[in-house]
């Protein structure tokens, strides 16, 4: 029997294979209880090229404190913060990596944000 945790990591790894196959610039999103963090990455998968996380100071002083970084209105604020990094890096098309997690809450938050701010996936 499969533990969560290894479920969510089972279901990411088939993500990334058919991203991989793709040959695509990938948005990879990770959340944690208290904070949310997305990178775009290479094809390759060798570098990460833009990056933004409720832990920058910047984010933390527009969330209002340390603890604001776990709902919706910071993962927004991610997703556009993410795609106007990927836009000035001269990357307009990604593939969407939500690493196992379930396409709701935060997560939906931050994709529909990044494609409000114009990254197309």
């Amino acid at each position: 029997m499969l533990t969560k945790k290894e479920q969510r990591l089972r279901r990411a790894r088939q993500t990334r294979i058919r991203i991989a196959q793709q040959g695509a610039v990938r948005l990879a999103v990770h959340r944690t209880n208290l904070h949310i963090y997305a990178n775009i990455i290479s094809p390759d998968g060798g570098r990460v090229l833009a990056s933004a996380s409720t832990l920058e100071p910047e984010v933390r002083a527009q969330l209002g404190g340390a603890d604001k970084g776990g709902n919706t209105a910071a993962a927004a604020l991610i997703g556009k913060r993410i795609a106007e990094k990927a836009k000035a890096a001269g990357i307009e098309k990604v593939a969407f990596d939500r690493s196992g997690f379930a396409y709701h809450g935060r997560v939906k938050a931050l994709a529909e944000a990044a494609r409000e701010a114009g990254l197309q996936f």
